[in-house]
């Protein structure tokens, strides 16, 4: 985690991230053990702690914003999305295809834009 995010800080001026519930993801016994070992809040503070350090800009989404349901070419929000197992979805108002992750890294970088 340390190498992980010095490089991240090193690399950019500002980092986006959301805040997710762990808690309520840990209630899916497929992925709990694999989420256990994240440390996903330990590696939110030492993100914190070397942003001031060394004078970056952290931003971090709230619990309840939609990134992986926006889309990001219209902004249509789609709940569908909701469940984990859907990787792609075509949003039904523009028709553009979205990798779940890469649309949600996008709709981040909008935020922080």
């Amino acid at each position: 985690m340390n190498k992980i995010s010095i490089k991240l800080i090193n690399e950019n001026q500002v980092i986006v991230m959301e805040d997710l519930s762990v808690k309520n993801m840990m209630k899916n016994h497929k992925l709990a053990k694999a989420i256990s070992e994240v440390s996903w809040y330990q590696f939110k503070l030492m993100l914190e702690y070397k942003c001031q350090w060394y004078g970056r800009t952290l931003i971090i989404a709230h619990k309840n914003y939609p990134s992986s349901q926006l889309c990001f070419t219209c902004g249509y929000k789609n709940n569908v999305t909701k469940d984990l197992s859907v990787r792609e979805w075509e949003c039904p108002n523009c028709y553009s295809i979205h990798d779940r992750d890469i649309n949600a890294s996008k709709n981040l970088l909008k935020l922080a834009i």
